[in-house]
């Protein structure tokens, strides 16, 4: 685990709230390197969906294309990965050197998955994972503080005061 705590992560139903949720952390000050961002819900469009890179940019297409390709934009360190019982997921922030680190080094943390190992390195208490991976399943979004106590605390107040946010 790294010298910094974790917060709860912040569970977001819809893409739009979890876009709603960044800016209100970017606007309060919250730093964007501190935030993660995990996420799948666009896997059952009939129309392709594809990332990729063109220079330092990501480019992407498909019905939330704009919407990963504008969190990318913001958030460090944009990755998609297939993950065995969750699927594919994109992600950005810190989580994604995390969850590198867990692949490539086979890091297994009691029976939990490779993006439970990676919450679980960051600090999310173990029994708080698996709700978490339910959540991805469902299409849900996972926004991830990354700092100080200090930092979460100022993180945690601005969503309380953002009512379309909850902390799980």
């Amino acid at each position: 685990m790294n010298d910094h705590t974790l917060s709860p992560c912040f569970v977001d139903d819809t893409h739009d709230e979890a876009e709603r949720a960044i800016q209100t952390l970017n606007r309060g000050g919250v730093a964007m390197s501190a935030l993660s961002l995990i996420g799948k819900g666009y896997h059952s469009e009939e129309q392709p969906t594809g990332f990729y890179t063109l220079g330092d940019k990501v480019k992407a297409w498909g019905a939330q294309g704009a919407f990963w390709g504008g969190i990318w934009g913001l958030l460090l360190a944009p990755a998609v990965f297939f993950l065995p019982g969750v699927g594919v997921v994109a992600l950005a922030g810190p989580v994604v050197m995390t969850l590198v680190g867990v692949l490539e080094g086979a890091v297994v943390l009691g029976g939990l998955s490779a993006l439970g190992a990676a919450l679980s390195e960051l600090g999310v208490p173990k029994d708080q994972v698996l709700k978490y991976e339910t959540a991805l399943k469902v299409d849900k979004y996972l926004l991830l503080v990354h700092g100080s106590a200090q930092v979460q605390a100022q993180a945690r107040d601005l969503l309380q005061q953002a009512p379309q946010v909850q902390a799980a």
